[in-house]
């Protein structure tokens, strides 16, 4: 005999002071139900001992908690996803801004809010890792051609260390082929 606790939506059960209702969707502890008599939806504990089994489903799938659904997805994103890990920015620059100046006082300044600069920045850096990896994995590169290129990814990297003020921590900064920057 199936648990009141393991069914399905689409299940039709009888509750002792609400009637017969049918199971709308179900998370990790509840049920949300619809009622026919009162033609209301409530929200009741999956383990509730007063319920019983007019009609059972039983799910398609395993029945998965929100806990579990968002764990995948971050996992998912993890693998996937173009975006920066949190990276954090030097406490003195919070709140700050980067303003660009032109040569021509007649001509209007740019400011940027430090934050989307530097976020910007971090970008730049994952996006160099990621061409650095597709560099090594390469399957039609040789290793002239591997060593070739990642020296041109180095230099970007040192071109990159005057950034390195901004970074809270300083395993996070840029480092150029000297890696004492």
């Amino acid at each position: 005999m199936m648990s009141t606790s393991e069914l399905a939506p689409g299940s039709k059960l009888r509750h002792p002071k609400f009637g017969v209702g049918m199971i709308l969707s179900v998370d990790e502890n509840y049920y949300k139900i619809y009622f026919y008599n009162t033609e209301e939806i409530k929200t009741l504990a999956r383990d509730y001992e007063g319920f019983e089994i007019e009609e059972a489903k039983k799910p398609d799938f395993p029945m998965l908690t929100l806990k579990e659904v968002e764990k995948a997805i971050r996992e998912a994103l993890a693998q996937t996803s173009e975006r920066a890990p949190i990276v954090p920015l030097g406490g003195k620059w919070i709140g700050g801004s980067v303003t660009l100046e032109p040569g021509d006082p007649d001509l209007q300044s740019k400011e940027i809010p430090m934050d989307t600069f530097f976020h910007k920045i971090v970008m730049v850096r994952e996006k160099l890792r990621v061409l650095e990896q597709n560099i090594n994995n390469h399957p039609k590169l040789d290793d002239e051609d591997r060593v070739h290129l990642q020296q041109y990814i180095t230099r970007c990297y040192g071109s990159l260390t005057t950034f390195n003020v901004l970074f809270a921590y300083k395993e996070d900064q840029f480092k150029g082929s000297g890696g004492k920057d």
